[in-house]
């Protein structure tokens, strides 16, 4: 096997002929669109897949809100608290830890360590599933939690009583967010996007029984998503566990149990990582609860995240396409097909985001009348229009890079560098212009932007100066490691 230091970093190409110099130019060009034109292709294997997925999930939400909305303003404001704030932040958790397995198998596929692929599959289960059970209490106990906050006693009661009916999906995230990992890192992403397709109509329907027909209230919109999880979780073992992955699962084995420390240390870095990012732009909303006017700056500030967070659907699904594209070739000991699809992937994202960014900017003035009639609130959103169009266009970069964050296996890294950004520079500065210069919600975003532009800036110089012949090397190395205790 070569040495590492000899894999180029860019494609030799042919040199043309004295008599054709001419055609060198076209030729190089032909084979550059060539090859993205096929890493675009591998990219779009699972970037498709997974911003359906994201958009499905996102729908069945809406779903479920939708019900609650209707049962009462009370019912509403319980399912949406435990919904968002205690199931939210659970399941953010374990989305982030189950991105080490993203890590592994997708390395260990590139590598053609196929049966790794299962063991960590396992592994993850044992970290997760354990880690389920710690944070269980945050469900039990989130009534006195959201009421030590200051939320008002009767909807504190009511959301800590909802809280408690998500616990049953709460261990489902654990059991299947790791075989959608699994599935993904193997490139079948068909079976998760089907699977995705058929529990949200199960979704509906069981939603729509439970509460309308059966009459179980909100206690009725909370089963229905255990009974959703648990669909998709039984979907996708059945595929998985039942036959479908014939090369990367051999049954149950104890080398799940060995180098748990290393596992837990990787997916507790990778849980951390994202939680911090998926909780800062959560917290603008509750800093603004707290201003003059909060009704309606509250009002035009949710609209411009629902906005935000629609078109941040795709940018997640470059997120995971990216992290499994990196994570192949650094597996495959390809260091220049690691930098080229984090190129293509950047490349790709940011135009998107360009574009959506431009159409911001353009229908600055109507883009509350989706949400809204309110001539209030539409100039509320028209005010703060300028920086809706700047975070969509950093959307397009940052979580490109956090993807090949976790292809590359830095979680422990970008955790460093979000705590940092976000919370020593971000939170502290708007707070400062927000309040201290009383430039109000603008202030507040401002200063938030500001720590999203430090982390992406980071992790953009951090990976600008990658060494991808040493990381590919490293994925080696740790691939070798870890299969030596099959």
């Amino acid at each position: 096997m070569e040495s590492q230091s000899d894999v180029p970093l860019l494609p030799t190409l042919p040199r043309p002929p004295p008599e054709k110099r001419g055609g060198g130019k076209i030729q190089f060009q032909g084979r550059l669109g060539r090859e993205v034109w096929e890493e675009s292709k591998k990219l779009g294997a699972v970037v498709g897949p997974a911003v359906f997925m994201n958009l499905v999930f996102s729908s069945m939400n809406l779903v479920s809100q939708s019900f609650a909305g209707h049962l009462g303003d009370l019912d509403l404001a319980a399912f949406s608290i435990a919904n968002t704030v205690v199931d939210g932040f659970n399941f953010a958790m374990l989305l982030g830890m189950a991105s080490a397995t993203e890590t592994l198998c997708g390395q260990a596929y590139g590598a053609k360590q196929y049966h790794m692929l299962g063991i960590y599959l396992q592994r993850s289960w044992l970290v997760l599933l354990a880690f389920a059970v710690l944070l269980a209490p945050v469900y039990v106990f989130s009534g006195q939690l959201l009421a030590a906050f200051g939320q008002p006693a009767e909807l504190a009661r009511a959301a800590g009583s909802v809280s408690v009916y998500f616990l049953p999906s709460h261990f489902m995230y654990a059991i299947h967010l790791p075989v959608m990992t699994f599935l993904q890192c193997q490139r079948k992403n068909w079976v998760p996007t089907v699977a995705t397709a058929a529990v949200f109509a199960v979704h509906v329907a069981a939603t729509w029984l439970l509460v309308n027909c059966l009459g179980l209230g909100v206690f009725g919109v909370a089963m229905a998503f255990n009974i959703s999880w648990a669909v998709l979780a039984a979907l996708l073992l059945s595929y998985a566990l039942g036959g479908g992955c014939p090369e990367t699962w051999s049954g149950f084995s104890t080398s799940a149990f060995v180098d748990l420390k290393e596992f837990v240390m990787l997916s507790a870095s990778s849980g951390v990582m994202v939680c911090l990012e998926n909780w800062y732009y959560r917290i603008l909303i509750f800093l603004t609860a707290y201003m003059k006017s909060a009704e309606l700056a509250v009002d035009a500030l949710s609209i411009c995240m629902s906005l935000t967070g629609w078109e941040m659907m795709i940018h997640m699904g470059f997120l995971e396409g990216t992290g499994v594209r990196v994570a192949n070739e650094l597996g495959a000991a390809n260091a220049h097909g690691a930098r080229f699809a984090t190129i293509v992937s950047t490349a790709m994202s940011f135009l998107i985001s360009l574009f959506a960014s431009l159409l911001a900017l353009i229908f600055h003035n109507k883009l509350a009348m989706i949400f809204s009639s309110s001539e209030a609130v539409i100039d509320a959103v028209d005010n703060i229009s300028v920086l809706l169009a700047l975070t969509i266009l950093l959307n397009g970069i940052q979580p490109v890079l956090s993807g090949v964050a976790i292809g590359s296996g830095w979680q422990a890294l970008v955790a460093y560098v979000n705590v940092g950004s976000y919370y020593f520079i971000g939170v502290p500065l708007g707070v400062l212009l927000g309040w201290r210069f009383n430039y109000g919600v603008p202030g507040i975003w401002a200063g938030m932007i500001s720590g999203t532009t430090m982390q992406t800036l980071i992790l953009a110089v951090i990976t600008l100066r990658c060494d991808w012949n040493k990381e590919a090397l490293k994925a080696g190395n740790r691939v070798r490691q870890w299969s030596s205790t099959k």
